[in-house]
């Protein structure tokens, strides 16, 4: 099956650049367009009619619900995923209304940008492979009749495999006594575990909204992902 054509619209270059970079380790996408500006990806949309568009909402000309809305008034067939730090009700509701497949919050992270594509790459399979349609069907491909969450909190007797409870607790409590944001690397040494041990534990907390993920950039631009206790 050939590649889901992905446009990915950031103005801001230094993130477009880490979502390129998740998207070219997510098999089965292919990056055909980046835009930095409404005008750009109105354009790349119209001439390359991607499958998919990474949109951001807040641009220097214009937001995103502004693209989204002409898109779906002009009866296009790309899907949207917002990628966006608005965080208020208003904007994800009119996301909503607009059609959107999936809203993710910045700070992006790979996991969950990972999951939404495998979600959509899912979608269309089905979509593809359906002749008529039986109301199962249309109960496993619209978002509001998924059925209830039911996933267990959080807690040290129903952990993933790779995360220990001892190690867990390790970190729960470098965070919470930190009195800043810590990346992968000073948690490690703190808990005598690798960088790459201590960004898994990492990452899982943030899954499970523990920890908050902000993307730093050092003095040579390169991306830094740094993590911060919520109750801090």
């Amino acid at each position: 099956m050939s590649s889901i054509r992905v446009v990915i619209a950031e103005d801001d270059h230094q993130i477009a650049e880490i979502q390129q970079r998740f998207l070219e380790r997510i098999e089965g996408f292919e990056l055909v367009g980046l835009a930095h500006g409404l005008d750009e990806a109105r354009d790349l949309v119209d001439i390359l009619k991607p499958e998919l568009l990474l949109l951001d909402v807040h641009f220097p000309k214009g937001t995103g619900l502004d693209l989204l809305r002409e898109l779906r008034s002009g009866n296009s067939s790309t899907d949207v995923i917002l990628i966006t730090a608005a965080r208020e009700v208003d904007t994800l509701k009119a996301a909503m209304h607009g059609g959107v497949f999936d809203y993710i919050l910045k700070p992006l992270v790979f996991e969950r940008l990972r999951d939404a594509l495998k979600h959509y790459a899912e979608h269309l399979d089905k979509l593809r492979n359906m002749e008529s349609l039986v109301q199962g069907d249309v109960d496993r491909l619209l978002p509001r009749n998924a059925p209830p969450n039911t996933s267990q909190p959080v807690t040290n007797t129903n952990l993933p495999k790779g995360i220990d409870a001892l190690t867990l607790d390790k970190v729960r409590k470098v965070l919470l006594e930190a009195d800043s944001s810590r990346n992968a690397e000073e948690v490690g040494s703190q808990i005598e575990a690798s960088r790459t041990t201590a960004r898994r534990y990492l990452e899982y907390l943030v899954s499970c909204g523990e920890l908050t993920a902000e993307v730093s950039y050092g003095s040579v631009g390169r991306p830094e992902r740094r993590y911060l206790n919520q109750t801090s």
